[in-house]
């Protein structure tokens, strides 16, 4: 059953607008930030790091951002352009502000953190006036990441830019993404993540991000049926719930949940497996597979995601994802 229709008539697939940034990731594993030397660069940001994912994957793929004007905001738009992301609706910020960092620490395979460097970051500059309409027009999905809801004048833009989604017929996902130290309060943050919400087709976020979004709410047991229920008295007609190694379950409209197999992986870290399995979601959704096998298809991207040290680089093929899927079953990968 098709729960989402994408307008086939459209040219590109996909368009991500919000946060542009760098990771640098721990080289020395196993080993808290204070004694890790040397990092690596890599592009980052959530819906940095989806777009790569769905380009990766073969869809048309577009971004609606800013940089700084420095080397490493021409590093990001580089590196998008290389991998074949329109930056047609990428702009260049001339007011000073910088690139926002995620330093990331790697302790173990479970116990990972990432510490964020978000003052007077480019992203977050982003103006209406520069979302052009133009390219979101002509894709078949949006997707809005909740960070850049966290100040003006970018919150104002992705509000801009969720208009003109549905003005022209586009699927939005909402990817609720929640940083809390980019946010002045948890009520600002609750009241705009549900007035986005209210327009989404998609929502994806974890037990805990919807919490957030429930403050000013009745739901003491954290239930996630009545958390989805809410959400299609409005657009959405599919809710993810993630719920960590306990794995997610996709609500519908039609009032059915839907749980998938998850697959072992050899675990270098955890960050990132949002991303890729958000990106493998949303390819299987756009190809037209039931609810249950594009879970598990972005279970799978995912796993491979955090096997590797990167995020963005380590985004898969989806031949590469099929071809994980197949040596799960048959036995070749274990957990670790």
């Amino acid at each position: 059953m098709s729960y989402i229709t994408f307008d086939s008539s459209k040219q590109t697939d996909f368009v991500a607008i919000g946060r542009l940034c760098i990771d640098l990731n721990a080289n020395e594993i196993n080993r808290p930030m204070e004694m890790t030397s040397t990092f690596t660069k890599y592009v980052g940001g959530s819906p940095a790091n989806i777009a790569i994912g769905m380009a990766r994957l073969g869809m048309k793929t577009g971004f609606v951002g800013k940089v700084a004007n420095d080397q490493m905001g021409r590093f990001i738009t580089d590196y998008l352009e290389r991998n074949g992301i329109s930056t047609s609706g990428v702009t260049t910020d001339r007011t000073g502000a910088v690139t926002g960092l995620a330093f990331t620490e790697i302790k173990s395979p479970s116990d990972c953190s990432i510490l964020m460097y978000r003052d007077n970051v480019a992203d977050l500059k982003l103006q209406p006036e520069e979302v052009p309409e133009e390219l979101i027009a002509g894709a078949k999905m949006l997707l809005v990441s909740g960070t850049a809801l966290a100040a003006s004048p970018s919150r104002e833009a992705v509000f801009l830019a969720i208009d003109y989604a549905r003005k022209h017929g586009v699927a939005i996902a909402f990817d609720i993404d929640y940083r809390p130290y980019t946010w002045s309060s948890d009520a600002e943050t609750a009241v705009y993540y549900n007035l986005v919400a209210e327009k989404c087709d998609i929502i994806v976020g974890t037990r805990e991000e919807f919490d957030m979004m429930e403050r000013f709410e009745r739901n003491p047991e954290r239930l996630d049926e009545i958390t989805a229920a809410k959400w299609f008295n409005y657009a959405a007609k599919i809710v993810i719930i993630k719920h960590g190694k306990e794995g997610s379950i996709a609500y519908t409209k039609d009032g059915v949940s839907h749980r998938a197999v998850s697959y072992p992986a050899k675990v270098v870290k955890t960050f990132g497996a949002g991303d890729s399995y958000a990106a493998g979601f949303l390819y299987g959704l756009m190809q037209g597979w039931e609810i249950a096998r594009c879970m598990s298809f972005g279970s799978a991207a995912a796993c491979i995601v955090i096997s590797s040290h990167s995020c963005s680089d380590a985004m898969p093929k989806a031949e590469q994802v099929h071809d994980y899927i197949a040596r799960c079953e048959r036995g070749e990968i274990t957990a670790t």
